[in-house]
């Protein structure tokens, strides 16, 4: 990945041992760049963070309305939970309400990446389900379009109406033609962008409030239902969650896969987007929480950045052997 700047450090004793580079972008209301590391013009796929974009025909066409859909179900459809029985109750019951049943889904079975849930299912004997697949909420959200739209069941297909909404919203709030897109991990269609780009969406659900279209209306439901219910955006323990309850459900954040996060800050009318080039979590969880420091809306004391941005770095005796910090460039 050409132009990325170092992000991230990994110190071990009095050497610095690792280092993750990659980009970040700031835009204000207008799209324009505020503050910027490495290529703003690098084109990535944003992953899990562009759930939020992927959402917005679920209002705009009316589905969410017509289907009565709460502010925990909109949080849900843009989120990637790790399958606490809080996210599949909800996801199931949401379900339910559609008519349908996980063999409806068309993301995948995927193991809970909640431990407690998982060893309960072993011992059980239980196999996972689609319903425990991070992305099922965002999947109930295309079948309920599905469903309002009357379309095919395939809908993670590109070319299927829900798909082909997906992304004329995508290229639209990014302000960009995607040169491409690639299937994602529960199988729809992931449209990639420019740093820039995403950032500039980003800007526009933070500015959405100073709007009355249906879009931006849309932009400002969605942007508040996953601050309002972060425990539903990610789960316990997760960055996601932890960092939106310690900016007091101001600031809506959103995790994606291979290194990538946004940020969305209504009161600054501001939006980030963040990949971290080597796709590790570690440096996206710390990058975000720097960046969100440096903007002002983040303690850098409080117990859930300090776990994510500068924690301790321990070996299996419990040993402190290093630790890790943001680069220069973030501090």
């Amino acid at each position: 990945m050409q132009n990325a700047v170092d992000l991230v450090e990994i110190w071990r004793g009095d050497l610095l041992e690792s280092v993750h580079r990659g980009h970040a972008v700031v835009c204000d209301a207008d799209g324009e760049i505020v503050q910027a590391w490495g290529d703003p013009a690098a084109v990535v796929y944003p992953r899990s963070s562009s759930k939020m974009l992927q959402a917005l025909p679920l209002i705009e066409s009316g589905a969410a309305e017509a289907y009565g859909l709460g502010d925990e179900q909109l949080a849900l459809a843009c989120a990637s939970h790790q399958g606490s029985d809080i996210h599949s109750v909800k996801v199931g019951l949401w379900l339910n309400q559609l008519g349908l049943h996980d063999d409806d889904f068309r993301c995948g079975p995927q193991e809970s990446r909640d431990i407690a849930v998982r060893n309960a299912m072993i011992c059980a004997g239980e196999e996972p389900c689609q319903i425990h697949n991070n992305c099922s909420g965002k999947h109930t959200g295309f079948l309920t379009l599905t469903q309002h739209l009357k379309a095919g069941t395939e809908y993670h297909e590109i070319d299927h109406p829900v798909q082909v909404a997906c992304k004329a919203a995508f290229e639209e709030v990014t302000q960009e033609t995607s040169p491409l897109w690639g299937v994602d991990g529960c199988s729809a269609p992931n449209h990639a962008c420019t740093m820039h780009g995403m950032a500039r969406a980003m800007a526009f659900f933070a500015s959405a409030n100073d709007r009355s279209d249906t879009r931006s209306k849309a932009a400002a439901r969605l942007t508040q239902a996953m601050a309002t219910y972060p425990e539903l955006v990610a789960g316990e323990t997760r960055a996601c969650t932890d960092l939106m309850r310690a900016m007091d459900h101001k600031v809506t954040i959103k995790t994606g896969a291979e290194g990538y996060f946004i940020a969305i800050i209504p009161a600054k009318k501001l939006g980030v987007a963040l990949k971290i080039a080597d796709g590790a979590t570690r440096a996206s969880e710390a990058a975000i929480a720097a960046i969100l420091v440096k903007l002002g809306v983040l303690d850098a004391k409080h117990p859930a950045t300090i776990e994510r941005m500068t924690p301790q770095i321990k070996n299996w005796n419990g040993i402190v052997t290093g630790h890790m910090r943001p680069a220069a460039a973030l501090r």
